[in-house]
């Protein structure tokens, strides 16, 4: 009996909240809670799957502390969860907050006390846990309307991995993922039609988002107009800064240019010196030996004609043309000349 859900639940989703009860279960009911829960049974689909529901069932936690719980004794239960979780480690053992859920599926507690679960302020994962209990039971429109303002709850909760750790999360999220997903923490979650859906259907008013009053339409129009002046100030200045950068390069470059061509004329310049020191060089070489040329032959003149002591190389030459005119010969060739009028020999 303290797995079965109670007879005077009603479907939820067109299902039984927490499991499709099988036609043993009824024989142990009677009168019309035979009917109901026979025809509920045969009709409905379970809220949670037989996998998890029997691993539940099988836990330590489910047997010592969710035997024969009331809804009001649930809260008292629910302050104790240190975190938030499906099922954990090799053996896929099932959480405390799954197992306390399962409970409230059981017990199908009044819509009151659910939205006092969602509304307690102090106890995070109390709210969490009317939160999800909400999703997976409460109609579209009472969905959003009670999750949606869970959003300005920013504190942080600790989120029980598969593998057995933990890892840092914030109530917000959490809500966002109700919200928005398919499968959390390993229950698969009804189908919710968008937001937007509802809204044309005028089901729900347009979102307004709770700190949007504290924006002045004036003062953000005043700031976007101040940032669009920064913006196109930095524009600017990156503008100039870039036209400054290309002149300073172009210059550089002139720079380079204008010294590579005084190099070149200072060469041009340096190669015709060069030249010009050649040519003077070469003119004051011819003229030096020219003039020592001269100065030679003119010292020679002054010799022939002061009757200077000849050298000894002159001497010989005489001695040898003294020697030559003793010659026979040369006499009478001599005497040869002189009848033809000619010069004698030396």
């Amino acid at each position: 009996m303290a797995n079965r859900t109670d007879p005077d639940a009603r479907t939820i989703h067109g299902t039984n909240p927490q499991v499709s009860c099988r036609l043993k279960d009824t024989e142990q009911l009677a009168g019309y809670h035979v009917l109901q829960s026979f025809f509920t049974c045969l009709l409905l689909q379970n809220m949670v799957e037989k996998i998890l529901r029997m691993k539940i069932y099988d836990s330590t936690y489910w047997k010592e502390h969710c035997f024969a719980l009331t809804a009001e004794a649930v809260v008292d239960k629910a302050v104790d969860i240190n975190s938030l979780g499906g099922t954990y480690g090799g053996a896929r053992k099932p959480s405390k907050f799954v197992c306390l859920l399962l409970k409230l599926l059981q017990l199908q507690p009044d819509k009151e006390i659910i939205i006092e679960f969602i509304k307690n302020d102090d106890y995070k994962y109390v709210r969490i846990l009317g939160a999800f209990y909400m999703r997976l039971v409460g109609r579209p429109v009472e969905v959003y309307n009670y999750l949606e303002p869970l959003y300005n709850d920013p504190r942080k909760v600790r989120m029980q991995n598969q593998d057995g750790s933990y890892s840092l999360s914030h109530v917000d999220e959490v809500i966002d993922q109700m919200l928005h997903q398919d499968y959390l923490f390993d229950i698969a979650l009804p189908r919710l039609p968008h937001r937007v859906t509802l809204e044309r259907l005028n089901q729900l008013e347009p979102w307004v988002s709770a700190i949007a009053g504290d924006f002045d339409e004036e003062a953000l129009k005043a700031e976007a107009e101040e940032a669009k002046k920064q913006a196109d100030a930095l524009l600017i200045d990156a503008a100039k800064e870039r036209r400054h950068t290309d002149r300073l390069r172009l210059k550089d470059h002139g720079g380079v240019r204008d010294r590579r061509r005084r190099s070149h004329s200072r060469e041009r310049d340096r190669a015709l010196d060069d030249g010009r020191d050649k040519d003077r060089h070469r003119d004051r070489d011819r003229d030096r030996r020219s003039g020592r040329e001269r100065d030679h032959t003119d010292k020679k003149r002054r010799r022939s004609t002061s009757g200077e002591r000849p050298s000894k190389t002159a001497r010989d030459g005489v001695k040898s043309r003294k020697a030559d005119a003793s010659d026979p010969d040369i006499i009478e060739a001599n005497a040869e000349r002189a009848k033809l009028g000619l010069k004698p020999l030396r």
